[in-house]
């Protein structure tokens, strides 16, 4: 099998000739710090890992490193940026957004690896107003993206987003305002939050019809917000649930695969997940890397109704492990997760100071898990 013939084999919850084996969104800093500035398909091929490729272009995320903000302003949603510290281990931005009815503001820092919120967007119930009226949502552009997937051709995937700062609408949410106050809207106004979770949906179904012949192979929503660790079944039924349930039928309608992100905190949400007609579901992190149960507690509770990925501890085994470790890791996942297929291996998260030996020791040791 090729790499893509296996990752869409394991998305179809089928077995294909052996485990795949992946990251997830190879880090720009580790191929710059690790890599000599390799593209994330050149550092798959290095490894033989089963490439899946995240395409980021006209989606809009703020957290990444060198973000380009003046592309997502338009006359009337302008962001103007002051660069406070360029230090890039210690960037601070503030944003000013101007719109016809009045400003925007919010504050980030980052540093070579990411960035994170200080101060966010949402301020005042009326917010909304401006948010609903102005904010602009991208077109995304076909040319590059078809360009991006004949590249990676059969050396692995192409996956997407869906436009915003995170894919979900409540984890969108989160990022426009504090999600400790988020849950406290939820409870005290759940009317006010639902109003802003449209908004967003329908800023959301308005870019997914613009993916209309969209060469990708997976599309990523949800987000950590949405995760068990964070929020309650309860609060992700009513405020998740509807809106993801809504975005995932607008792709498969334009016949995308869709996998749902949660960092690892599923238990509880295990149904509601299947609920929401995902195709598969990430990142499964384990309890020692800040989930809350382990990959093979989320494949006894969901079967094979649900294609997974992920589950490699990212840190304490990949990073900080021994080889040994790593391969031991490995086997017990293929055993535990991946015996009957629907499984793709991965890191739960991103990996910053991993070292190369390690990563090939991850791929050698999927190598020998064959169906």
């Amino acid at each position: 099998m090729t790499s893509k013939e296996r990752l869409m084999c394991a998305l179809h919850r089928e077995k294909p000739d052996r485990l795949p084996v992946t990251v997830h969104q190879w880090q720009g800093y580790h191929l710059d710090t690790y890599l000599q500035g390799a593209t994330p398909l050149q550092a798959f091929g290095k490894f033989g890992m089963d490439a899946a490729v995240q395409y980021f272009e006209d989606m809009g995320q703020f957290w990444l490193v060198g973000a380009d903000f003046d592309k997502f302003s338009t006359p009337q949603w302008r962001d103007e940026v002051s660069v406070v510290s360029a230090d890039p281990d210690n960037r601070i931005n503030h944003h000013v957004i101007r719109t016809p009815e009045g400003a925007l503001s919010y504050k980030t820092e980052g540093d070579r690896k990411t960035t994170w919120i200080t101060e966010y967007l949402i301020k005042h119930d009326e917010d909304l107003n401006l948010i609903r009226k102005y904010m602009p949502v991208p077109v995304l552009d076909l040319q590059p993206l078809a360009r991006a997937y004949d590249e990676v051709g059969d050396r692995g995937i192409l996956r997407g987003f869906v436009w915003g700062d995170q894919a979900g609408c409540w984890q969108h949410a989160a990022c426009l305002m504090d999600i400790t106050d988020l849950i406290f809207r939820a409870m005290d106004t759940p009317d006010w939050v639902h109003e802003l979770l449209k908004i967003l949906l329908e800023k959301k179904l308005r870019f997914v019809e613009g993916m209309r012949g969209a060469k990708f192979d997976l599309v990523e929503t949800g987000g950590g917000s949405s995760s068990s660790t964070v929020i309650s079944p309860g609060i992700h039924r009513e405020f998740c649930l509807p809106y993801d349930r809504a975005m995932h039928d607008a792709l498969h309608d334009l016949g995308f695969l869709v996998t749902y992100h949660t960092c690892g905190g599923t238990r509880g949400i295990e149904e509601l997940i299947i609920q929401n007609g995902a195709d598969a579901s990430e990142t499964l992190a384990p309890t020692s890397i800040g989930g809350n149960q382990e990959p093979w507690e989320v494949r006894r509770t969901m079967g094979n109704r649900i294609a997974l990925i992920g589950g490699m501890d990212q840190h304490s085994v990949l990073t900080e492990g021994s080889p040994a470790d790593i391969r031991a890791q490995v086997q017990l996942l293929f055993r535990t997760v991946g015996a009957d297929g629907g499984y793709i291996l991965s890191c739960a998260d991103h990996f910053f100071e991993t070292p190369l030996e390690h990563l090939d020791a991850f791929a050698r040791a999927a190598f020998e898990c064959v169906y």
